[in-house]
């Protein structure tokens, strides 16, 4: 039986990004060959994860909390890679994103520095969000870090890891139509409203320095973040990783798993809808000349999902200083080559943020 076109596109799309935030190889190699049926999926990575996370509850019993933590992180990764693009079952796809939340507060405690799961006023409910400090630190800046279409809090860790070592504490929160908002709250375009109820939070928090707030967003987070500074400028400095500068200019283009996973985290009935709706992610009609703060900007020259060219105009537009990253054989975000920008892009916030260089 020939493999599913969904399938064949998910790995296609997104084996270096599953391996550089957190899976192991040889298990996307394994886990995946044994996939015929896109129906398959969230179920074929929900029964691997299971055996990293009975892995991280026999440590916890055993006292090992560093091994628990790993294991049990290393399973809400897993059991997310198995639902973010799931939608076509959603109660399958909610029970799987249950569980990589559930792993992953068990792990934070145990985390070193540890992690603090926070829930951020907004609209009547709330965002939850990770909240980690640097070990030692008093006051330090902050960097808020928020998802993309697909991805969630969970995902972020391996992106953070660089920022925390360089003294900023980390705020890492689900946004509207993203992890465990998305069931409550949908995409939206004018994404700075998110964004300034994580900001007014920030500014209740004794343990860091609300004056100094860094953002950062990945995939279409890396539209979010530099939309969001456009308006909100108590924000000293943003980097976007590989965001459209117009999602429906590239709507077309976009594999059927995203359009699909895009209109539901929407709430909308129809493609037709969503299409529309996509309209509204923009920084068309002078919203990226509003951008003021420093911004640096990531994008693979190989990137099939949203090209290049986007993060170009972005930077072009942007009325503060810019600095543009582009990874001529990267694909998107460049996760194929990770060590061409992580660090270099930590190291930048953290001039931003008035930290000395390490």
């Amino acid at each position: 039986m020939s493999q599913d076109p969904r399938v064949a596109s998910a790995i296609s799309h997104w084996a270096p990004r599953f391996v550089s935030n957190g899976v192991i190889l040889a298990d996307f190699q394994e886990v995946t060959a044994g996939v015929e049926r896109w129906e398959d999926w969230c179920a074929a990575w929900c029964a691997r994860a299971a055996v990293h996370e009975a892995l991280g509850r026999e440590a916890l019993a055993e006292g090992y909390k560093l091994s628990a933590a790993e294991h049990l992180s290393r399973a809400a990764t897993y059991y997310h890679f198995g639902k973010f693009l799931a939608v076509h079952n959603v109660p399958e796809m909610r029970a799987a994103h249950m569980k990589a939340v559930a792993c992953k507060q068990l792990a934070l405690p145990l985390m070193r520095p540890p992690v603090v799961r926070v829930e951020i006023p907004y609209e009547g409910g709330h965002l939850a969000g990770f909240l980690r400090l640097p070990a030692g630190a008093v006051k330090p800046p902050v960097l808020i870090m928020v998802p993309g279409l697909d991805s969630a809090k969970e995902e972020l860790e391996a992106y953070e890891g660089p920022f925390l070592a360089r003294g900023m504490a980390t705020l890492m929160v689900d946004g509207p139509g993203q992890g465990e908002a998305e069931y409550d709250f949908p995409i939206r375009g004018d994404y700075e409203v998110a964004v300034k109820a994580m900001v007014d939070w920030v500014l209740t928090r004794p343990e860091v320095d609300s004056a100094r707030i860094g953002l950062w967003g990945v995939s279409l987070g890396g539209y979010y973040a530099p939309r969001a500074v456009a308006f909100e400028k108590r924000i000293k400095a943003c980097i976007g990783l590989a965001g459209p500068y117009d999602f429906s200019d590239t709507w077309d283009k976009l594999p059927e798993l995203t359009r699909e996973a895009f209109r539901v985290r929407s709430h909308l009935a129809t493609q037709a809808e969503a299409r529309e709706h996509s309209r509204t992610l923009t920084l068309k009609n002078g919203i990226a000349r509003q951008i003021t703060c420093p911004l640096f900007l990531v994008t693979g020259k190989l990137d099939r999902l949203i090209p290049w060219q986007d993060t170009q105009r972005m930077a072009d537009e942007a009325q503060g200083p810019s600095e543009v990253l582009i990874v001529e054989d990267g694909n998107h975000i460049a996760n194929n080559r990770p060590y061409r920008y992580r660090h270099r892009t930590a190291d930048w916030m953290a001039a931003q943020l008035g930290l000395p260089r390490q």
